[in-house]
C-alpha cells in the first residue's frame, strides 16, 4: 500500500494532527446532534464522540487489512447514500420534537441516547466512509509504515480531536443555556433538525445522481 503521507515520524504526526483538526471542525450531522443534546448535558459531545468511535475504529481496522476499495465502489456509495439519507431524516424527527430544558434542571437520564446518536449519525453519513476510504487510507497506510502500534496511536490522536471539539461544543451550549429561552431552544431544535434533513436529502440526491450516471 503506497502512501503520500510524510515519511518521517514527527512530520507524519503533525500531518495527522492537521488533517484531524481540519476534518473534525467541518459542520455535519454529528455536530448538529451535539448542539441539540448539548442543552441537556455538557458531556453530550463526549458521549457522541464515543458513539462515533464505535463506528470509526472497526472501519480503521478494515482499512488496515486492505479492503478499503470496497467502500469506494459505486454500489456501496449508492447504498450508503440512500440508507444514510433516510436515517438522517428519521433522526431529525426526534430533534424537532425535543422539549426545551429548564435552566435549573439537570439531565437525569443516561448518556445512552447520546452514544447511540453518535453511532447513528456517523453510520448515516456516506461521506464519513468515503473520507476514510480516501484520506483515511493515506493516514492508516502512513502509520502502518512505522508499525502496527502507530496505527492505534494515530487513531487515538484522530479521535482525541473529535472528542475535544465535540465536547467543547456541548459545553459551550450547556453553560450558555441560561441565555437560551424556550423559544431559542426550540429554534435551535428546528435549525438542527433542518440541518439533518438537508444532509439527508443531499445524500439521497447524490446517491440517485450516482446511480443515474452509472
Amino acid at each position: 500500500m503506497s502512501t503520500t503521507a510524510p515519511s518521517t515520524l514527527p512530520l507524519f504526526l503533525l500531518w495527522v494532527i492537521g488533517i484531524s483538526a481540519s476534518g473534525v471542525m467541518m459542520p455535519g450531522p454529528v455536530t448538529a446532534v451535539v448542539i441539540s443534546k448539548g442543552t441537556q448535558s455538557k458531556w453530550a459531545g463526549l458521549m457522541v464522540a464515543i458513539g462515533h468511535a464505535i463506528v470509526e475504529w472497526p472501519l480503521m481496522a478494515i482499512i488496515y487489512f486492505g479492503v478499503s476499495a470496497f467502500l469506494k465502489s459505486d454500489g456501496v456509495q449508492i447504498g450508503l447514500g440512500l440508507a444514510g439519507g433516510l436515517l438522517l431524516i428519521w433522526l431529525s424527527v426526534g430533534v424537532f420534537k425535543a422539549e426545551p430544558v429548564a435552566v435549573d434542571v439537570r439531565y437525569e437520564g443516561t448518556h445512552k441516547n447520546a452514544i447511540m446518536a453518535g453511532v447513528a449519525t456517523t453510520t448515516a453519513s456516506p461521506y464519513f466512509f468515503l473520507w476514510w476510504a480516501t484520506v483515511g487510507v493515506t493516514i492508516v497506510a502512513g502509520a502502518k509504515t512505522f508499525g502496527g502500534g502507530w496505527v492505534v496511536l494515530t487513531g487515538g490522536i484522530h479521535w482525541l480531536f473529535d472528542a475535544t471539539w465535540l465536547l467543547f461544543i456541548s459545553c459551550f451550549v450547556f453553560f450558555l443555556r441560561r441565555f437560551l429561552t424556550s423559544t431559542v431552544q426550540r429554534w435551535i431544535s428546528v435549525i438542527c433538525g433542518l440541518t439533518l434533513v438537508g444532509f439527508g436529502a443531499y445524500f439521497i440526491y447524490r446517491a440517485i445522481e450516482l446511480a443515474i450516471a452509472d
